[in-house]
């Protein structure tokens, strides 16, 4: 099997390693989402299992066939529109799976007419990278920002990724989480408590469908899903080189979440951080062979939704600085791959630092994120310094 030859160690390691920031990075955001509309812990669980299975099948199979790193997540700021438009709403599970089921709908129709990926492909490649590397520097600063807590930790992390990147390059980022675990360990910083082996069960709620959760969490859920996730996961697919067929991956993804939506999956998405993550180098230096990253994260998300409970309690046992940590570390690659490619050009340097800075203020207007306001910010720039100047005189 193909897929047995190309994984390796660091391919293996760069897969966890996007769970493990993609997953405890928002999972308490995903928890309040859900208790908003009142879950039980079984229906929590089931929302575990839907999304877990839902990423896991989104990202592996579509990068088996591809022999691409294809990388989907849950949408976190969706999850956070949720969160606070269910308190605030009062409403209930059904209507809220009701509106689940309207966005994915949406997703499919955006993703079949390709007009997302037309509009794509107007955006300079400068602003795409840009874009990314304003969400993934943020990373960066959170990871330095962990030694204000954790400044033993964070330093030999660091001292193990420049010291893998000197002697094993390769397998810089497997050295560094293994010091990042030998050190939580020792410390007493793992959290191992809580772990027991259960399966997920998943739970069933037939959908209401009312005008009020549709203007009130479809629509959102659907903008913030588009501009804050999609927006993002495009640009980091063109940073890293790849070409695939974004519209088709696009409705996949709202397929999934249709079909699993009656079982607390919200909205499944583009991945733009972890996805730079299974995509850079790090992960294998044959660009051919990342993709092995995303099915092996996959996987692992895959495990998570059948064990929900146990893997949850397994990824919640690390430092949350560790987290931080291995984020910011395995994610200096893409960040400055991205500014280089966003600076290169002249004629689009200011444009693609103002996007840059914007993506990186983490700006939120109209409850949409910074991601979406720095191409729109850099787009504006662009048009006021550039349009007509290419026209040849006569």
């Amino acid at each position: 099997m193909r897929l047995i030859k190309d994984i390796s160690l660091s391919s293996a390691t760069a897969g966890f390693v996007a769970v493990l920031v993609g997953f405890t990075s928002s999972v308490a955001i995903v928890f309040q989402a859900a208790q908003a509309f009142g879950a039980t812990p079984a229906q929590i669980t089931s929302w575990m299992w839907a999304l877990g299975l839902g990423m896991g099948l989104s990202s592996a199979v579509p990068s088996l066939i591809l022999r691409q790193p294809v990388m989907v997540a849950w949408s976190t700021p969706g999850a956070a529109v949720l969160a606070t438009a269910g308190l605030a709403g009062g409403f209930a599970m059904a209507e809220a799976i009701g509106a689940f089921m309207v966005c994915a709908a949406l997703i499919i129709l955006v993703g079949a007419t390709g007009w997302f990926e037309r509009v794509m492909n107007r955006i300079p490649m400068a602003i795409a990278a840009a874009l990314l590397a304003g969400v993934l520097a943020r990373f960066g600063l959170q990871a330095f920002g962990a030694a204000q807590t954790a400044l033993s930790l964070v330093v030999l992390m660091l001292l193990a990724y420049l010291v893998g990147r000197r002697l094993l390059p390769r397998y810089a980022v497997v050295i560094t989480l293994a010091v990042g675990v030998l050190h939580a360990a020792l410390s007493g910083g793992l959290q191992t408590s809580g772990l027991t082996l259960e399966l997920a069960r998943p739970v069933f709620t037939a959908p209401v469908f009312s005008l009020q959760a549709m203007v009130s969490l479809a629509l959102p859920l659907f903008v913030v899903t588009m501009a804050s996730q999609n927006l993002p996961g495009v640009a980091a697919i063109r940073a890293a080189g790849y070409t695939m067929p974004i519209s088709r991956i696009i409705t996949l993804t709202g397929v999934v979440t249709l079909v699993l939506a009656p079982f607390g999956a919200f909205a499944l998405n583009l991945s733009a951080i972890t996805a730079a993550i299974c995509m850079g180098e790090e992960a294998h230096p044959d660009k051919a062979k990342r993709y092995t990253a995303a099915v092996a994260c996959g996987l692992i998300y895959i495990g998570i939704g059948i064990f929900g409970a146990t893997f949850t309690a397994l990824l919640l046992a690390f430092p949350k600085e560790l987290v931080m940590a291995i984020a910011g570390i395995a994610l200096l690659g893409s960040i400055g791959g991205g500014l280089h490619t966003a600076l290169a050009d002249d004629r689009h340097r200011e444009a693609a630092l103002i996007t840059f800075l914007v993506t990186l203020s983490g700006v939120v207007v109209a409850g949409i994120g910074s991601a979406f306001w720095g191409v729109v910010a850099g787009g504006v720039a662009l048009f006021v310094q550039q349009y007509g100047t290419r026209k040849e005189s006569p």
